[in-house]
């Protein structure tokens, strides 16, 4: 009698090969294309058309504008429903990278950057998240004004939603969503894999700014730019600290800050926003 296959597997003093290296690299690369297919890869496949598109029209680039969080439908419940669907779903390639990178020993999660949630390795990363904001934020807001008055730039429209009682709780989520995705992937995920890769951490770090910036051109070049920046201090805190948490917090309020604190700056600055 023939044994099954799935039976042989365990059969009493079989050697069981072990994977080759190389088989285990083309692994972890098919691994890295399909997490960043699925997310922050695909987002910059899309910025670099838009761009292009942006770029080859007769409409200036600094005349056109990116709009960031819009209405989705004119019935309130619905765009309410489509709002929080985008966010919950816009999430499952962090859990998909929490399930590959998951260790059984404690702390689990340790490959990406956390290990302690102790209220004092919380309030430490709170106020290293705080510092970066402010590196990033102040000197951010400086670039995208001179980029838009050389013209090199869209309006970048952080909110377009209507006003509702859920508008703001949408666009800290929003914000929230956004922060755990790039943070995630971008900073935590590549690390991780790319230095089983064997590569240096200043490659990781270039590799994940020049990321980064790649699915902000839809911007414009102020936004890359911009985001080159950010995305290699971000790596260099992270590659410097081993954690993921201040980046995620750094992140979410800049973009709290600049989703909800848009529609005040745009009605003082109507001209730059």
């Amino acid at each position: 009698m023939v044994e099954h296959p799935s039976e042989a597997i365990y059969a009493e003093g079989m050697q069981i090969e072990a994977p080759h290296p190389e088989s285990s690299r083309a692994r972890t690369w098919a691994e890295i294309v399909i997490v960043l297919a699925l997310s922050l890869g695909a987002s910059a496949l899309y910025s670099l058309v838009s761009f292009i598109d942006k770029a080859t029209r007769e409409t200036a680039l600094s005349e056109q504008a990116s709009e960031l969080n819009r209405t989705l439908a004119e019935r309130p419940a619905f765009d309410l429903t489509y709002q929080l669907l985008g966010i919950v779903l816009g999430l499952a390639p962090v859990a998909l990278v929490i399930f590959l990178t998951w260790q059984r020993q404690k702390p689990h999660l340790a490959g990406l950057g956390i290990t302690e949630l102790k209220p004092s390795s919380l309030l430490r990363d709170a106020g290293g998240g705080v510092a970066l904001a402010a590196a990033v934020g102040i000197p951010g807001i400086g670039l995208y004004v001179i980029a838009r008055i050389l013209g090199l730039n869209t309006q970048v429209v952080a909110s377009s939603l209507a006003e509702h009682w859920y508008t703001v709780p949408v666009l800290v989520l929003a914000a929230l969503n956004a922060a755990l995705l790039e943070e995630f992937i971008v900073v935590a995920y590549l690390f991780n894999r790319l230095h089983k890769l064997g590569w240096r951490p200043w490659s990781i770090i270039v590799f994940s700014a020049v990321l980064r910036a790649s699915y902000h051109l839809y911007q414009g070049v102020g936004g890359f730019v911009g985001n080159l920046a950010m995305g290699f201090l971000f790596a260099w805190v992270y590659k410097r600290w081993g954690r993921l948490l201040p980046l995620v917090i750094a992140h979410w309020m800049l973009d709290i800050a600049s989703f909800v604190g848009y529609a005040w700056v745009a009605s003082v600055w109507p001209e730059i926003f």
